[in-house]
């Protein structure tokens, strides 16, 4: 396995930059981040490490020396919109977005890409599902005309009014896991797992580990800190912002020594990337920085010499 970062948190810095700070920090890897250069609509978005938009040879060739020069690989290439919004204008230029990593990986010699499947919150999984497959069978084939795997990560984003009632991404859970298994039957369809949005759920994120261990092919690490008195005052059935907080490993819910000896077992040797969602360090780049040190001094044990 190679411990490593999610590029998001690292958005003021160039991709040398963060290739050099992850060098210095013991890091083997990092996931670069693809959004379409331009403004955010959400927090941790519109981060462009690797602009794919017009990508070429001669672009990804200067990537893959910058790895080579500061022994830092690219663990894939992440872009999480939501490609089932139910406005096409949102939704259609995500698509096209998305077809775009899947191309420029293999010019960097990279093997996956990781994103959201999507969803429109406002409809059921059954509602939802003709669109998923309208929408995601094309990809998921292009991916293995490529030679690319696509990790989807497996968090609800369901945090707040604007996401409500039904998240914005519909791969979160087991059972709609296995659906999409199903029925996108690829060796190119995977996830990028988290166990932090099983632990929001109140699900085991360790007991799954081995039922989908053949679709493990990207992980994040993120904890998450359950607000046990604003559970109490607000329920489950509100909205999560009011009763969580995402921490770093270590510092929340999951036992990363149980959780990172069944990855081990299950046979899952891929990238370890940790995902810096706390402000507890604070808002600026040197908090980002901190809470990257601390939460790789956390499992770092984990991962040997």
């Amino acid at each position: 396995m190679e411990l490593g970062f999610v590029s998001a948190i690292l958005a003021e810095l160039s991709l040398d930059e963060v290739l050099a700070f992850a060098a210095a920090e013991g890091f083997s890897t990092v996931e670069a981040m693809c959004w379409p250069v331009g403004a955010a609509d959400r927090k941790y978005a519109g981060v462009t490490h690797v602009d794919v938009t017009a990508f070429t040879q001669t672009q990804a060739d200067d990537i893959r020396a910058a790895c080579d020069r500061h022994r830092v690989s690219i663990s894939g290439l992440g872009f999480y919109p939501n490609m089932l919004d139910p406005n096409p204008s949102v939704s259609e230029p995500a698509i096209a977005h998305f077809r775009k990593l899947i191309v420029a990986a293999p010019l960097l010699g990279l093997t996956t890409v990781n994103g959201f499947v999507g969803r429109d919150w406002t409809k059921t999984v059954d509602e939802n599902w003709p669109r998923f497959l309208a929408v995601w069978k094309p990809l998921v084939k292009l991916a293995e005309e490529h030679g690319v795997r696509i990790g989807i990560e497996n968090c609800p984003m369901l945090f707040t009014r604007d996401e409500w009632p039904g998240g914005k991404n519909l791969m979160a859970t087991p059972a709609v896991w296995s659906r999409a298994f199903a029925d996108i039957d690829s060796p190119a369809f995977g996830l990028n797992f988290d166990p932090s949005h099983l632990v929001l759920q109140d699900m085991d994120p360790i007991g799954v580990l081995e039922r989908f261990r053949g679709k493990l092919f990207h992980m994040h690490a993120k904890d998450v800190r359950i607000d046990r008195a604003g559970l109490e005052q607000y329920g489950r059935f509100d909205f999560p912002s009011r009763w969580h907080q995402p921490r770093i490993p270590g510092y929340g819910e999951i036992d990363w020594g149980r959780f990172m000896a069944e990855v081990m077992r299950v046979g899952y040797d891929g990238p370890v990337c940790i995902e810096v969602e706390d402000d507890t360090f604070g808002k600026s780049i040197e908090g980002s920085k901190r809470a990257l040190r601390v939460a790789r001094n956390i499992l770092k044990p984990y991962f040997g010499g």
